[in-house]
């Protein structure tokens, strides 16, 4: 992996495409292919193995979502990060659900659009609390049945930092909250992360609403 991301634009829009490649290539961000709708991002992803998709959930012929699902199954390696005009959008939980390591709004300041496919490249996810609250909001408003998934090979301090992550918390908020180096918190979340086999903080966020070990009334305040 070189030390320049190599980013996929994917929108129906080509003002839109051109104002994110221009914004990425001033920074040194290497812009390797474009889509102007989902099929077609499939097919480029396949072609060029980028390593962040800058995803529009909606648009012709195939939306963002299934477009998502597709390209994570083809390229695991791959992070897509969701763009989207409304912060309530309702495909946003998910595409999260579905592998997405977040999203943002279409009217992204630049400085924001290049430290989140910075950010989302080192394996990061793109999730703020505000973020959050809203994803459960959504989850809860659909009434879905919580999964109960296996958490057995946690230890009880993973369940902490779980419960913390669900929350929103960045490491440097963990590290306050438990008394913990940045690095001892890294190490928790990354174990955590090996042990559920999810693939970013993302993931483990849905986990821990899908498995009842967070609810809405104990979710971000």
């Amino acid at each position: 992996m070189t030390d320049v991301p190599r980013v996929v634009i994917v929108d129906d829009q080509s003002l839109v495409r051109t104002g994110f490649r221009m914004i990425l290539t001033a920074d040194g961000i290497e812009v390797v292919g474009e889509a102007s709708d989902g099929a077609s991002a499939v097919a480029e992803v396949r072609r060029v193995k980028p390593d962040v998709v800058l995803m529009d959930i909606r648009m012709p012929t195939m939306d963002g979502l299934e477009a998502t699902r597709r390209i994570l199954a083809l390229d695991d390696a791959a992070r897509v990060i969701i763009l989207t005009t409304f912060d309530l959008d309702q495909y946003v939980y998910a595409a999260l659900s579905a592998g997405a390591s977040g999203f943002l709004l279409k009217d992204v300041t630049p400085e924001q659009l290049v430290a989140a496919v910075r950010l989302v490249r080192s394996g990061d996810a793109l999730l703020a609390p505000t973020i959050t609250r809203r994803l459960v909001e959504r989850f809860a408003s659909r009434g879905s049945a919580v999964l109960h998934r296996d958490l057995s090979s946690l230890t009880p301090r993973e369940l902490e930092v779980l419960t913390a992550l669900g929350k929103g918390l960045s490491n440097s908020e963990l590290a306050q909250q438990f008394q913990l180096s940045e690095a001892t918190v890294k190490t928790h979340v990354a174990r955590i992360l090996s042990k559920l086999s999810l693939r970013d903080r993302a993931q483990a966020v849905v986990m821990a609403y899908e498995s009842g070990l967070i609810t809405p009334r104990s979710g971000p305040d």
